[in-house]
């Protein structure tokens, strides 16, 4: 990245404003699912970003690169496994706290690590490995208080389901962010954003005879509204990374949490429980730790790259 377009506080301040219209997309599509399915919100949530992206492709003047691809099939992997984690998440919210399902959704960057060993052959040395060992310590924290109703405990087994359904999906959720990785080779950015869209939003359509519903005037406003914020988001995300380094931007993903924290005690009297908060810390110190370690990588990396350049 130029130095001339580097911009760190704009950077964070928009990385700041994508994680909360995230938070509160996914408040609203909790706050529908009393009505819909996953798989109708999924539709909303994607179809209704698409004109948001098509409007700022536009004014961008990468209208036509948002729709140039490569390789298509890569896109249609990468929408399926997408859109598996999004309606998983979409299930998790409808059963857990919104900030339970936020603290579990910390592990997609954990399975990241161990899928881009087993996909993209990248090599784990001690630091990610004793990260990933925390990361998992702290998801198995969050968890085993709904665990724990397999156990005989007091607890409703649906919870304990939510859970695994939350953390499917963030594994799924990882699976997608190896394909992108894949992509990237080939693909533009506003290619990747705007066909992920189209693609949710057509796959979506396969759970229509699966008990799809017509919302009432109040649930489809937060559907739509759920997806137009999405799609503001998703471009606060990506300008986020015009203006400075992932190593820089990425921590502040763990600003969800507070969001989530502030929007389920006003909003729907959800107090987050001390296992889930604790789990969190731990996992958000993971996440830390895999972030500050592939900042170093890519200092050494630059370094050599100098020297090359000079002695070379």
């Amino acid at each position: 990245m130029s130095l001339a377009r580097q911009n760190p506080g704009r950077a964070i301040t928009l990385k700041l404003g994508s994680v909360f219209l995230f938070v509160v997309m996914a408040s609203l599509i909790k706050a529908a699912s009393v009505e819909v399915p996953p798989g109708e919100a999924v539709f909303f949530r994607s179809f209704f970003a698409i004109p948001v992206i098509v409007a700022w492709l536009a004014w961008r003047g990468d209208l036509a690169t948002g729709l140039r691809t490569v390789h298509p099939m890569g896109h249609v992997w990468r929408g399926v496994i997408g859109s598996t984690a999004m309606g998983l998440g979409f299930a998790g919210l409808a059963i857990l706290p919104l900030t339970e399902v936020k603290a579990i959704g910390y592990a997609m960057p954990i399975f990241v690590v161990v899928l881009a060993l087993i996909f993209l052959n990248e090599r784990i040395r001690l630091v990610r490995i004793g990260a990933v060992g925390m990361g998992l310590a702290g998801v198995l924290v969050i968890l085993w208080p709904r665990l724990s109703a397999f156990s005989g405990e007091n607890n409703d087994p649906a919870l304990t389901i939510g859970a695994l359904i939350v953390l499917a999906g963030a594994f799924c959720a990882a699976m997608a962010q190896v394909l992108v990785r894949k992509l990237v080779e080939t693909e533009e950015t506003s290619a990747i954003v705007f066909w992920f869209s189209v693609t949710a939003s057509s796959l979506s359509l396969l759970s229509l005879p699966f008990g799809w519903v017509v919302p009432s005037y109040g649930v489809a406003g937060m559907l739509v509204m759920a997806g137009l914020i999405g799609g503001v988001g998703q471009i606060l995300l990506t300008s986020a990374y015009r203006y400075g380094d992932a190593s820089i931007i990425a921590p502040f993903e763990y600003a969800s949490i507070l969001f989530a924290v502030v929007i389920g005690l006003v909003f729907f009297e959800e107090t987050p429980a001390r296992t889930t908060l604790a789990g969190a810390a731990l996992v958000i110190a993971a996440g830390g730790l895999i972030i500050w370690r592939e900042r170093q990588l890519k200092l050494r990396r630059g370094r050599a790259r100098h020297v090359v350049t000079r002695y070379g």
